[in-house]
């Protein structure tokens, strides 16, 4: 059984969730902020203010934040894991330029910005520089879903925004070091935590290696069974045990996920981890929102609004023109660099740590600490907004410089775009996609046989393990800009479910298709295919087309006559369509 309070808490967020995703979908105001008003409105420091004077009120809100914090962290884990899906170490690493470049100088110039304003408002030296480490870094989980509801998290700005977001959590043991430092610990204690960063490296370096090593293996082993659930428990698996590592070490557990999703994004098996782990991902995540909106103290804020409200716009203003700047400098074009500029100008969850361990240190007073937890969470509210503002200014920029495409693609190969989709790779599959190679087509292609597709994947080739009959799968291999699409299964029963898919949710593609016969053909005619071949006519007729030309019937002549035949068979098989 449930116990009452957790219970009364899960009802809480499924029904939230099941209002605000339909809700702000349709208003098209986008579920993150959806999340966070709803934590505000339901956390603490919004109608759970007045559980004592109504008490029925504790049915609908949340009186202890803390008890779902850590399942919220799970949806920030599943959100960087199926971020890290999307990438690979090679792009990563192409990367490398804005992750250590612009992500540092990013993270030193804000940090040291916001020490000298600190300063002049009468901090001291160790609190103001605490509240520039804290302050400098942004929210992952909040900025990624962003630009993932907006559709620009493949675009330029997603890419130089993820750059610098990695860097930030690979600053989180410096900047616990140097809290714990500024707290008085001692030379030995210092020792220690300088050792613990070489540990952290350690496993940073041990979880690339041994994924690496075992992940195919593993994954073979495991689709060999024929078990979709085994190929998703291994990825939690492998996405929570590394979220638990870097946990350990004291770096962000979401830099863990992200890593382990790299390491399986290199894998023909990404697709199917990431479609199924997709929907818990939305669940939790709203749940993370929905935590950071029960920070906010509106009982604080509407006793001084005018201080609050100048702490976020100065906030935002540095980190935001910090950001323009810095990109400026490594040649990022403007419109790019000013929307990532609005993205990552608030501040970050890790803020909330950092303030809290420098409380424990008495390098923040309580009152200053309740202060900056409030100033941090709705400078992390206003992200969607600023998001959406940063956009239309980008966009604005854009169009007035006659609609060129600047902003370079941050070290990355271009988005599959203008490709062919094979649905099936067996030897009709592998031939079709043998055609389009020599002819400089872009393809990818799905399929269900394990054995095949890690043979092809070992081989270079864009071959990924997923049912070809499910839109989810469609979409993560760029349904929505795919030139055309083969389907060349040779089962009648996965075929008509591919092309019904595909014609449900793109009316317009092209889709060409195999059939067994001529009557399996007026069957996919019937389902909307753009052209069909159906095997038994093709095969009869080469076989008709060696016969004559062995008995003495010149080749012209031979290739004129099947292609009469041809065309009457197809006639009639095309009569189903009327």
């Amino acid at each position: 059984m449930f116990e009452h309070e957790s219970a009364r808490e899960l009802l809480i967020v499924l029904g939230t969730a099941g209002v605000v995703v339909p809700l702000f979908g349709k208003m098209r105001f986008g579920v993150v902020p959806g999340f966070l008003l709803a934590g505000l409105l339901l956390g603490p420091g919004g109608l759970g203010a007045f559980v004592s004077q109504v008490p029925w009120l504790s049915y609908i809100t949340f009186s202890n934040p803390e008890r779902v914090a850590p399942i919220a962290e799970l949806g920030v884990i599943f959100l960087l894991f199926l971020i890290g899906l999307e990438f690979s170490f090679d792009r990563l690493w192409a990367m490398r330029r804005y992750v250590l470049g612009v992500g540092s100088l990013q993270v030193f110039i804000s940090a040291a910005a916001i020490l000298g304003i600190a300063l002049l408002v009468g901090l001291n030296l160790p609190g103001a520089l605490v509240l520039g480490l804290a302050l400098a870094l942004s929210s992952t989980a909040i900025v990624t879903q962003v630009l993932i509801e907006a559709h620009r998290f493949a675009l330029p700005v997603g890419r130089l925004v993820l750059s610098v977001l990695v860097f930030q959590d690979l600053m989180v043991v410096p900047i616990v070091i140097v809290v714990g430092l500024l707290g008085g610990a001692s030379a030995g204690e210092a020792d220690f935590s300088f050792a613990d960063a070489g540990i952290a490296v350690a496993v940073v370096a041990g979880i690339i290696v041994f994924g690496r090593i075992m992940q195919r293996p593993l994954l073979r082993l495991t689709t060999g069974t024929g078990s979709r659930e085994l190929v998703v428990a291994i990825g939690l698996f492998m996405a929570i045990g590394a979220a638990v590592l870097t946990a350990q070490v004291g770096l962000s557990p979401a830099l863990g996920a992200f890593l382990a999703g790299l390491l399986l994004g290199e894998t023909e098996y990404r697709h199917q981890i990431e479609v199924d782990i997709e929907p818990f991902k939305g669940l939790l995540l709203g749940l993370f929102f929905m935590t950071v909106g029960m920070s906010l103290n509106l009982a604080a804020i509407t006793i001084g609004p005018l201080a609050f409200v100048a702490a976020v716009v100065t906030l935002v203003l540095v980190k935001g023109l910090v950001m323009i700047a810095v990109a400026r400098a490594f040649g990022v074009d403007l419109s790019v660099a000013i929307e990532a500029g609005f993205l990552l100008a608030g501040a970050g969850e890790f803020a909330f740590v950092v303030f809290t361990l420098a409380s424990q240190h008495d390098l923040v007073a309580p009152g200053l600490l309740q202060f900056l937890v409030s100033v941090s969470a709705l400078s992390m509210f206003v992200v969607p907004f600023l998001g959406k503002l940063g956009q239309r200014v980008g966009k604005s920029l854009a169009e007035r410089r006659d609609g060129r495409d600047h902003g370079a693609g941050v070290g990355e190969s271009e988005e599959l775009s203008d490709h062919v989709i094979i649905g099936g790779f067996g030897r009709v599959g592998e031939m079709v996609a043998r055609l389009l190679t020599e002819e400089r087509i872009p393809w990818v292609a799905l399929d269900l046989d394990a054995a095949a597709v890690s043979e092809a994947h070992a081989a270079g080739r864009p071959v990924f393990y997923g049912d070809a009959s499910r839109r989810e799968f469609l979409e993560r291999v760029g349904a929505a800009r795919a030139r055309a699409f083969v389907v060349t299964t040779d089962a009648p029963g996965a075929t008509e479910d591919m092309v019904a898919a595909i014609r449900q949710s793109w009316p317009k593609a092209a889709i060409h298709a195999r059939a067994r016969d001529s009557a399996h053909a007026e069957v996919l005619i019937k389902l909307g295919v753009s052209a069909v071949t159906p095997e038994t006519l093709e095969a009869s007729l080469q076989l008709a087309r060696g016969l004559l030309m062995r008995i003495g019937l010149p080749e012209d002549a031979t290739d004129n006559r099947l292609a009469a035949m041809r065309e009457i068979e197809m006639r009639e098989i095309g009569k189903g369509r009327d």
